[in-house]
């Protein structure tokens, strides 16, 4: 028998250096995602292909889901004095660790994300002919991107 394929309901994400954190707790995350960007260069008098030459790596923003957290919630405060700062604050910019997890908890892959800050913070629509949890979804951009096994 083969190993099995990691599940993708198991998983911690922490925000900051600190341990313990009490912001860890979401119902998505989505968004490790890396593609190369290339220019597509035409050659002159050769009209069957074109060379894609590579111009640098991008990342796609993390985005985070989970149900909405009192005023009290360290990232509601870090995303409310980035958001709502008008820029009249300087950003806050902190390590967040993306881990996916086996059945005995265990880290099978781990993202390590650096500089992330929030660029981004909704709240779901409210409906009243729906019984659901309202919902927050925060974008985070990072400056570079970790993957260790």
């Amino acid at each position: 028998m083969g190993a099995q394929l990691p599940a993708a309901f198991q998983f911690t994400v922490s925000i900051g250096s600190g341990t313990g954190s009490g912001d860890s707790s979401f119902q998505e995350v989505s968004g490790l995602e890396l593609s190369m960007e290339v220019d597509e260069l035409r050659e002159g008098g050769e009209n069957r292909f074109m060379h894609q030459l590579p111009t640098g790596v991008k990342q796609k923003r993390l985005t985070l889901k989970r149900g909405v957290a009192p005023m009290s919630s360290a990232l509601v405060s870090w995303c409310r004095s980035t958001l709502e700062g008008g820029l009249s604050v300087s950003i806050k910019l902190a390590p967040v660790t993306v881990k996916l997890l086996d059945a005995k908890a265990n880290p099978l892959r781990t993202w390590s994300l650096t500089n992330a800050y929030p660029v981004r913070w909704e709240i779901d629509s409210f409906q009243s002919t729906k019984n659901e949890v309202a919902l927050e979804t925060i974008e985070l951009a990072y400056q570079f991107v970790q993957r260790s096994d």
